[in-house]
Order: structure tokens, then sequence, then C-alpha cells
């Protein structure tokens, strides 16, 4: 059992079993052990005495279970590992529901605006994650609640009331009941002597992320893209600004190199917001962005003995694809890339930005605007775009798309659905719906064969450019992670533009 292959439909209880017993980290967040003599549930690496067979049950999600009346182990903390990797594998309904949830829609939005995201009945998307995680979505949203909130209680020194907005609860009350149900502890107790005091919406969080983690090839391309007044870079950390639902923030990441294999490693983000109920929609979003979720090992073990991803792997483990904290926003970058080189794309947006970029709220380290918002981008005029008329028809058209909601790209449609709908738009093409894919939606088996930088890359690496498409048939599911590798080669390559339409 892999956790590249591992259903979350159906838990084998014998295979479970084994990496219980081998106390696999692989497997923390994939699945729960709930243990019927201690009433406690663990992640599989957890360092306590194996329990016998006969007296554990396996769960795909901490909210299942929780809903089967188990605590939350205090010594292995099993809600606070990354994400099931299957979640953006197999992105099946569950998984994408699973996304959103994180993101804090069914507290906005409630289970009705979740379903209408999916693309399901309330009644059925229910049906499908009781079947497939072993909760309904308010008791995930609960669980997802009282992970932040536990993490803010522990690592932070904001009042037990801030806490409770900010972990999105809807009273005090529900907050103190939700956690002395899971964790069998008031939230005093949780925090220990430490005090808390009031906040201006600065939080410092740890989000865990699996090893190994390339972390300074994943900052290098971001720092390598970055639209001044948006995005900002140094050695060692990046930041950025955010467009929540309730408001603007910026996040600051330190975020680290990690060789160690099957182990958890930790990115250090410190937030400022404008409003503390969004920081669930932050943290999940700079989550993806990280690619915290994924499988390092699952992605090296499908590569072993490939002539040319394989030696890329092994030089360089743990190397990751970087998502985005917005799709829409992205989206329109991908269009300013077409067929121009990244510096090139960068000038282009840092130009938008100055002229459509609302200013943040409290503006720090060189982050002074939010990516423009694509209602106003709709409303332009090609002409007085920076670009060729043809891309700023482009544009101007899929920015309509998304700000009228018949394009969404916030993961919760599915994928082939979307790509579809972004093919229709004139002027897009497959370059610019896979790049998308690729960065917004988290897809792991993207190829892009037409790319300047890939054709590059083939070429250094000794192999014919034109058999792109069909080496990149051998390394599905994981194509989106042997694009990144390629690319990669070209990070010291003087003269190389990897992310380019050919």
């Amino acid at each position: 059992m892999t956790t590249a292959t591992t259903s979350i439909e159906r838990l084998d209880a014998e295979s479970c079993y084994r990496a219980v017993k081998s106390r696999d980290r692989r497997f923390d967040g994939v699945f729960y052990t709930a243990v019927r003599t201690t009433g406690i549930y663990c992640r599989p690496s957890c360092p306590a005495r194996t329990p016998a067979l006969q007296n554990v049950t396996f769960h795909p999600s901490a909210a299942s279970a929780q809903a089967a009346g188990y605590r939350a182990c205090k010594r292995c903390l099993p809600d606070a590992t990354p994400g099931s990797p299957d979640w953006d594998v197999a992105a099946t309904a569950a998984g994408r529901a699973m996304r959103l949830i994180a993101d804090g829609v069914v507290d906005r939005e409630g289970v009705e605006g979740l379903a209408a995201r999916v693309g399901y009945t309330p009644r059925h998307l229910t049906r499908i994650l009781n079947g497939e995680l072993g909760a309904g979505p308010l008791a995930l949203a609960r669980a997802k609640r009282a992970q932040t909130a536990r993490v803010l209680i522990e690592t932070t020194e904001l009042t037990y009331a801030d806490i409770a907005f900010a972990s999105g609860f809807s009273s005090i009350r529900q907050f103190n009941e939700t956690i002395r149900e899971v964790y069998a502890a008031s939230p005093t107790d949780l925090r220990g002597r430490r005090g808390g005091r009031p906040t201006t919406g600065s939080i410092t969080m740890r989000l865990a992320v699996r090893t190994p983690y390339a972390g300074h090839a994943l900052l290098g391309f971001l720092s390598t893209r970055a639209v001044p007044g948006v995005e900002a870079a140094g050695e060692g950390w990046y930041a950025r600004t955010l467009s929540l639902p309730h408001g603007s923030g910026t996040v600051r990441l330190e975020i680290p190199d990690v060789t160690e294999p099957g182990q958890t490693a930790f990115v250090t983000a410190a937030f400022a917001l404008e409003d503390l109920r969004d920081t669930a929609a932050a943290t999940e979003r700079v989550r993806r962005m990280l690619d915290a979720d994924c499988d390092p090992l699952a992605v090296a073990d499908a590569f072993a003995g490939d002539p040319v991803i394989g030696p890329l792997v092994r030089a360089l483990p743990g190397l990751r694809v970087p998502g985005h904290v917005d799709g829409h926003e992205i989206a329109v970058r991908a269009v300013l890339g077409q067929q121009v080189s990244v510096a090139g794309a960068r000038t282009v947006a840092a130009r938008l930005v100055e002229r459509h970029g609302r200013p943040v709220a409290h503006p720090t380290m060189g982050l002074t605007h939010l990516f423009p918002e694509v209602a106003t981008l709709a409303g332009l005029d090609p002409e007085d775009l920076p670009m060729p008329r043809s891309r700023g028809r482009a544009l101007i058209a899929l920015c309509a798309a998304l700000a009228s909601g018949d394009l969404a790209l916030d993961r919760g449609p599915d994928r082939n659905d979307v790509r579809r709908g972004l093919l229709e738009i004139p002027g897009i093409g497959p370059w610019t719906a896979d790049y998308i894919a690729l960065r917004a939606l988290g897809h792991p088996d993207v190829f892009l064969p037409t790319d300047l930088g890939i054709r590059d890359a083939l070429a250094g690496l000794g192999r014919d450019p034109s058999t792109a498409a069909q080496l990149a048939e051998g390394w599905t599911p994981w194509r989106s992670y042997a694009q990144l590798y390629l690319w990669q080669t070209l990070s010291t390559t003087p003269g190389s533009d990897p992310g380019k339409e050919n």
C-alpha cells in the first residue's frame, strides 16, 4: 500500500496495521488509527506502544474518528499532519470538497454553498463524503476548526475569543465545547500557563510538510517570478499579499530545505490579516502554494529507474510543484506569459498592479498592492493593455468568464471541465490551460510538451525535444513533477527561460 494508490474509500486493515507497526510517517494524514481500549485516535507514526490489531479501527479522516467517539492523542497530535495527497492525485468530489472545506467555505457559505461549488446537491455530496471520508461536511468542517484552534492555542498568544473566531467558530461557547470534546482538555489546559493578549491581526504559525522538501528550489521558482508590489523574496524567505474573503492580508514564509525523508518539517508563516476570520482561508491557500500535502516518496518511487527523470530526483529529492494562493491571479499571469519571457511577463504584471491593483491595509516589506481583480481587468479596453491586441482580447475574455462565475478556479469543479472551459475562450490554448491546471488546480499530472523550457531541458539532457510528449507518457501520474524537474535543470543555465510557450 502506498499513499499514491491507497483508496480513501476503503482502508485495508492488514496494510494499515503494517504501516502502524513500522510507524511509517508516509501515511500520516492518509488514515488514522483509533484504539478501542483507550478511546483515542493517533497518526500511524505515533511513538506509543503499538496496540493489538483486534483493538484498533482505521479511519480515513480525523472527523471520522471523532464522530466515532474518539479523542485526539495528545502525544502524536494526529490532526496536525499534512493532508492526504490523494485529495489532489485522485481529485474526486470528496477530495475537491476537502480543499474547499479547509478554505472555510462551509463556515462562510454553508453546506449548500460547498455543494454548489463541487456541482452536487447537498444530500448527494453528504453521501459521498460519508462514504469516502467517514464523515459529512459539517463534521469535517468542525474537525478542521478544532485543528486550527489547537494550533493557535499552542503556538500564539491570541486571546481565546480571537482564536474562536479566527478558527471559524460562531461562538466562544461552541469553541469551548468542541475543544473539550475533541481533545479531552479545555483551551486553558492546552495552552498551559501562558496567557493571551489581543492581536492586531498578526499570527505566526508552523505549516507541516512531508519530507524530503526541496524548499530552496521552490523559493527560487517563486522569487524569479515575483511581481513587485505583490510579492517579495530574500535569502530563505518569500512574502506576498493575500486577497481573502473578509479583507486583505500579507504572509511571510521561511521555507526550509530538508533532505531527510519520511519526517514532517515545518514552514514558518507569519500572517498579517485585516480580519482574523480569514485565518483558515489564508493558511489553506499558502499550503496549496507550498504543495504541502505532496508525498515526495511516492513521487520518487514512481521515477525510480526512469533514465531521464530518475537521476534528477535522486540529485534533488523532494522537489515540489509551486501552487498559488489565487486561481484568478495565476490565470491572468499565465496569459501574460504567452510567448514572452518570464522577465517580460513579470514586467507587464507589475504595470497592471501599479495601475489597477488595490492597496493593502497594512503595507510592509515592499508589499503594497493586491493583484488586480478580474472584474476590474474585464472592464478594460484591450487597446489600453501593455501587450499585443490579440493577447489583450484573450485576457479580457478570460477575466470576464472568471468574474461572471462561468469559470471557477477554486479547486471545486472537475479539472477536465475547467480545462474545456478555458479552451473555449479565444486565445487560450493548451499551454495556457495546462499551466493554469498545474499552478491553480494543483493537478499532479500535467505536462507542457511545447514549452520552450522543456525543449531546452531535454536537449541539455541529450534527448530529442520532439519526443517530449512521448517521453511524458511514462511519467503518469506525476507528470507535473517531471515538468518541474526538467525546468529545474535550467535554473543554473545561462540564458534559459523555463515556463514559456514555444
